[in-house]
C-alpha cells in the first residue's frame, strides 16, 4: 500500500512540474497566440498531428478530417473571431485558442477539455 502512494504522489508531482501557473503546459512559454488571419494562414492546408497517435487534417475548404487511434472523424472547421471552431461529433467539437512556435502548435479548448499539443506539417494524404 504504502508503494501504491508514494507513485501517485510521484505521478502528481510530475504533472504539476508540467502545468504552469495558468494551467498550461510549460513548454508554452515561447508560444505566441495566434489572430483569426494567422490560424487559418497556419492551419488552411495542412495538418496537425502529434506525428506518432493521430493527425487532423484542416482543408482549405473548411473541411476536417481526423484520424486517431485508427478511427476517422468528419466535420467542418472555421475561424470565429482569433479562435479556431471545429464541428464535429460531441465532445470533440468547440473552439479553441491557438499559440504557436514555428512549426508547434497549441490548442487551449475555449471551454472544458485538454490542451492539445503537435505540429503543423504537410497534408500526408493529398487528395
Amino acid at each position: 500500500m504504502p508503494r501504491q502512494i508514494l507513485s501517485v504522489g510521484t505521478i502528481a508531482a510530475s504533472i504539476a512540474v508540467l502545468l504552469a501557473v495558468d494551467g498550461r503546459p510549460a513548454f508554452a512559454d515561447n508560444l505566441q497566440r495566434l489572430s483569426g488571419a494567422q490560424i487559418r494562414a497556419k492551419l488552411a492546408g495542412k495538418q496537425f498531428t502529434d506525428e506518432v497517435h493521430w493527425r487532423d487534417v484542416y482543408e482549405r475548404d473548411g473541411r476536417f478530417r481526423g484520424y486517431s487511434m485508427g478511427r476517422k472523424s468528419t466535420g467542418k472547421w472555421s475561424i470565429r473571431g482569433d479562435e479556431l471552431c471545429l464541428v464535429l461529433p460531441a465532445p470533440d467539437d468547440g473552439c479553441f485558442e491557438v499559440t504557436a512556435s514555428g512549426r508547434r502548435v497549441v490548442m487551449t479548448p475555449m471551454g472544458n477539455g485538454l490542451v492539445i499539443e503537435g505540429v503543423i506539417e504537410p497534408i500526408s494524404d493529398p487528395k
